[in-house]
């Protein structure tokens, strides 16, 4: 053996010796040593939801600790709810001016700045959760959304799913297609402008406002999310017709950061962010799940029944999003390509859904 080659592996020996004859505590504290010597980082985040809402407000406040955790305290991320440090829908534009750090929200807030951003909530009887999931991770979906939003200094994330939300509260029955006809609805995004092809007029009224306005019948009615968070809104109340839904098949919340930002901090930060924002993905999509099917329970035994639209609203409503689609592809190039990638990966992932899912969920 030559002495350069005898050197190093006496040096590795040494190294495993040292280690082998460490106890556990020896080892943690080196490692928790080893992070102290990491930057410490923090983060300004908004959102666009009331202090502690329910399951999207606490998903977000829960992804900080779990940050704060992961990086053994080197990262931290304070959450200020709506209106603290800025307004709800202003989260935007803070975040990309540098004025805050991050906003948690929804992309079809933004359709006003690239009608594009709409579709990475979804799509009116489009794809549900799972199959948006998909499409984000391994369809193309992320790579289209980041590329966009770069544009505005923003860098996105999936930051949770609220599956599939609920038609709405109408306080007269809806039994034709007419019935929609001159009715006022607070609907947002693209499922506002498939409603206003049917004959709606969408409104865009912030949370706190909604209640108020259909109890004096400044509006007839509204979509808000679903059981979990509309009985908490006492919709019921005021409007007993409670539809269930196409609009927002499987909406898609959003975790953005300033790229700037972002872009400086380290790898080990990164890669715990978008860990980090997976598990809130995950977790508040089936949090969404289990608290409306308790809050589905609640509504019932209040006396709400569930109607389901005409069909011929159903059929009326696919021909809609068909025209909102083709409207907006020739006004927006990046809608329409948005939009392709979107439409080649359902065609990709439907045959598969309906013949597992889907015929699970018609036969069980």
């Amino acid at each position: 053996m030559k002495r350069r080659d005898f050197i190093k592996t006496a040096a590795a020996l040494g190294t495993a010796a040292t280690l082998g004859g460490c106890t556990r505590e020896q080892i943690e504290g080196k490692r928790a040593f080893h992070t102290s010597r990491q930057k410490r980082v923090k983060l300004k985040l908004a959102t666009s939801w009331p202090a502690h809402f329910p399951i999207m407000g606490t998903g977000v406040e829960r992804f900080a600790q779990r940050v704060k955790a992961m990086s053994g305290g080197s990262l931290e991320i304070k959450v200020y709810p709506k209106n603290i440090l800025v307004p709800a829908l202003a989260v935007f534009d803070a975040t990309s001016s540098g004025q805050i750090d991050a906003f948690h929200s929804g992309p079809y807030y933004w359709k006003g700045k690239n009608p594009a951003f709409a579709l990475f909530s979804g799509l009116p009887m489009g794809m549900v959760a799972s199959e948006l999931i998909a499409w984000m991770k391994y369809g193309g979906g992320y790579d289209l959304w980041r590329e966009l939003y770069a544009k505005y200094n923003l860098y996105p994330m999936m930051g949770g799913n609220t599956g599939v939300q609920m038609g709405g509260w109408f306080r007269k029955p809806i039994k034709s297609l007419g019935d929609l006809k001159g009715l006022k609805m607070r609907i947002p995004g693209l499922g506002g402008e498939v409603m206003a092809r049917l004959g709606v007029n969408p409104i865009l009224l912030p949370a706190g406002e909604i209640y108020t306005a259909l109890e004096r019948g400044t509006i007839d009615a509204t979509e808000w999310v679903g059981p979990a968070l509309d009985i908490r809104m006492g919709f019921y109340k005021v409007a007993p017709y409670y539809y269930t839904g196409w609009h927002e098949p499987g909406s898609v919340l959003e975790l953005t950061f300033n790229k700037a930002r972002f872009d400086k901090l380290s790898p080990e930060h990164q890669a715990i962010l978008q860990t980090a924002a997976d598990q809130l993905n995950n977790e508040m999509y089936h949090e969404f799940l289990d608290q409306n099917a308790r809050a589905l329970k609640k509504l019932k035994a209040l006396g709400v029944k569930i109607y389901n639209f005409p069909k011929a609203v159903d059929e009326a409503a696919k021909k809609a999003v068909m025209e909102v689609v083709a409207d907006q592809s020739a006004k927006s190039a990046d809608f329409k390509r948005v939009y392709a990638s979107m439409a080649s990966y359902y065609r990709l992932v439907k045959p598969w859904t309906d013949i597992s899912e889907a015929r699970y969920l018609n036969i069980r």
